[in-house]
């Protein structure tokens, strides 16, 4: 029988065939890939004409495209719908991967002939697309070994294939954590708690089979809980379970992984000559050095601490009136923010929650790219991996411009957090390549028959990741190497930071926030006090925030440390964090940073592209038009079609005519 991974799509718009495709097929079609793919690479060094822009550098970029096709399935698979069988290809896929990178960055003879038209750029007649590839494509490989000879070229392509292992291991140690532990609830324990928080409970306790509710470790089940829920004893169990996800002992414990990963992320920078991994990492993002993240970073600290430990005093008042003494303690804080929030800004969440239903949140975010960019979306039915998995077209002016697939519900199958990835990126290379772009959330499942209901942090978040996703369709760009969200780590969250303050201009909520029962719009005082509120809380949001960044820079600049755990407390107590907030990711879940090296010496990016996203914003809002049609316009042009065509300083400075200062960023925090 013919693999389908490995034929032709004859499927809508060729996505992938779903229906015929089996876990059994994935490994001989990975193989499969990787021979075709070496295959190209040696057609590459065995040319025996001169090197040339088309015959080096596009033919390498149209090389991968078997394995692209291929682990473009796998990984999204692997990622929202797990099983020990793809679990288990995981790590095998891992270590292969590794090694063939190294195999083609350090092709003696390949990087030859890209160093050849690199000393010969000038005399080539490149357009300045292709200038930029190719100096991307020579920097990939030096930064890769391709300089390095001898024991140093061997010890990083061992040091490179053990750092894919162990990310792996790290990851799916978390989902083994996430997926093992759960609390039931008996109908007491559910007393006092708000019906949506009811339902998610009994939506998880179904999702684990049992017959009544539960609180599982998924965000979205588990913050409603602690927001809300007036048994302390409940909430301190259900919070020590989450913040010890990584850390429990045995086969899934992270700790261990940690410490040898940074051990060799720091040989492998001082194999490529540079003083630390920071260093090494940061050369190519916007930041430039760990010096100006620090800067950055303790800028917005000392404000949000202020804030914080002004709202830890209050609360605490709160927490003795309740007729508890002692501190403040971590699982109080959500359940004590609630209820000032309640009583400050005459808010209940319960009271919002039936207005931001999924579909309408998600229609929401499409009528706002349509306004802003003309896009059009029409369901499509068709065969995804997962039957909670949706799908539709995105046209424009009639003409097709993507695929767009939403998987919105937390599973047991499915990682945490949420995510933008795409199975099939825009390029022109072999044509006019249209993209597929997937979204996956871990949203609360509703009882059968019931719309899903969404919290404000949850309605940004698919804001948030569908400014991601438009990233990619609209992405503008003739090679697969520049294309989308293949920009500097510290600009990748501008256009989604962005996005989502679309989500709160008060004309977008008025239309789509409707009651799930009576379909009513929002009363405008209602949408008033939400908007008033948007920076409640913000003191301690920022601090988990950046204590998590200040923590990754540390790890990387400089030595790394024996012991993370004592590394991280030490970072902590430098800067005087708050005892009743705990760090948003602890090092043995911090997946943005140990999953992969994709965040790692990086996690500061979410708040380097946040100065900008609020300075961007304001360059609507100066117009006096949220949807300017002019500013949409340099927006799309300037940012969101470049992909990593031009340097992302000079992207933004395009589109502003300027790069901004911090100060709009403590402003949309309320901590100015």
């Amino acid at each position: 029988m013919t693999n389908p991974l490995l034929s032709a799509w004859d499927t809508p718009f060729e996505l992938p065939p779903f229906d015929k495709i089996t876990d059994t097929d994935f490994e001989p079609a990975f193989h499969a890939a990787l021979d075709e793919t070496r295959a190209a690479i040696s057609a590459i060094t065995d040319n025996k004409d001169a090197p040339t822009f088309t015959n080096t550098i596009e033919a390498l970029e149209l090389a991968d495209a078997p394995l692209d096709r291929v682990l473009g399935v796998f990984y999204n698979v692997a990622g929202a719908d797990s099983s020990p069988a793809r679990e288990e290809l995981q790590r095998t896929f891992s270590p292969l991967l590794a090694a063939f990178s190294s195999e083609v960055t350090m092709n003696a003879a390949l990087f030859q002939r890209i160093e050849t038209l690199w000393q010969a750029r000038e005399t080539l007649d490149l357009t300045d697309e292709q200038a930029r590839v190719l100096m991307l494509t020579r920097r990939r490989f030096v930064r890769s070994g391709a300089l390095l000879e001898g024991a140093d070229r061997d010890r990083l392509k061992e040091v490179l294939e053990r750092l894919a292992t162990l990310g792996t291991d790290f990851t799916q140690n978390l989902l083994a954590d996430e997926r093992a532990w759960h609390m039931e609830l008996s109908e007491d324990d559910l007393e006092g708690l708000p019906g949506f928080v009811v339902d998610a409970a009994r939506g998880a306790g179904a999702d684990k089979g049992l017959d009544g509710p539960a609180i599982t470790l998924a965000r979205s089940v588990i913050t409603p809980f602690l927001q809300h829920s007036p048994r302390r004893d409940l909430r301190k169990r259900a919070y020590e379970a989450y913040v010890a996800r990584g850390a429990n002992g045995g086969d899934t414990d992270n700790r261990a992984i940690a410490s040898e990963t940074l051990a060799l992320r720091e040989e492998r920078a001082r194999l490529l000559g540079y003083d630390s991994f920071a260093a090494f990492k940061l050369e190519t993002e916007m930041a430039r050095t760990p010096d100006r993240v620090r800067g950055l970073l303790m800028q917005v600290w000392e404000p949000a601490r202020a804030a914080a430990n002004k709202d830890a005093v209050k609360m605490t008042e709160m927490l003795h009136a309740d007729g508890h003494n002692g501190d403040l303690e971590p699982w109080d804080w959500h359940f004590y923010a609630e209820r000032r929030r309640e009583a400050e800004h005459d808010l209940d969440e319960a009271e919002i929650k039936p207005y931001l239903q999924l579909d309408r949140m998600i229609e929401a975010s499409f009528d706002t790219a349509n306004r802003l960019f003309g896009l059009e979306f029409a369901p499509l039915d068709v065969t995804l991996y997962h039957p909670d998995a949706r799908s539709w077209e995105v046209t424009r002016d009639g003409k097709h411009i993507a695929v767009f697939v939403g998987d919105y519900f937390a599973r047991g199958s499915k990682r945490s957090g949420a995510w933008c990835s795409a199975m099939r990126s825009q390029q022109k290379l072999e044509g006019d390549i249209s993209p597929i772009v997937v979204n996956v959330c871990n949203f609360a499942k509703p009882e059968e028959g019931r719309p899903g209901l969404l919290s404000w942090d949850d309605a940004r978040t698919l804001f948030h990741e569908f400014g991601h996703a438009l990233h990619q369709m609209l992405s503008d760009v003739t090679y697969p190497s520049i294309s989308g969200t293949s920009v500097a780590r510290d600009f990748v969250e501008l256009p989604s930071q962005l996005y989502e303050h679309w989500m709160e201009v008060p004309e977008v909520l008025g239309k789509f926030a409707t009651h799930a029962d009576s379909g009513e719009a929002m009363p405008k005082a209602l949408l008033d006090k939400l908007i008033a509120a948007s920076t409640h809380d913000t003191g301690f949001q920022t601090v988990e925030f950046l204590s998590s960044a200040l923590v990754d820079l540390d790890f990387h600049d400089g030595a790394a440390p024996a012991d993370p755990m004592q590394a991280q407390a030490e970072t902590l107590q430098r800067i005087g964090m708050p005892d009743a907030i705990r760090m948003r990711h602890a090092t043995p879940h911090f997946a943005h940073v140990f999953a992969g090296d994709g965040y790692s010496s990086g996690y500061y990016s979410y708040m380097w592209s946040e100065v900008m996203d609020a300075d961007a914003f304001e360059a609507f809002t100066e117009t006096g038009d949220a949807f300017d049609p002019a500013m949409a316009e340099k927006l799309e042009e300037h940012i969101l079609s470049k992909g990593g065509s031009v340097e992302a300083e000079d992207l933004y400075t395009a589109f502003r005519g300027r790069m901004p200062g911090v100060e709009p960023l403590l402003k949309g925090r309320g901590l100015a």
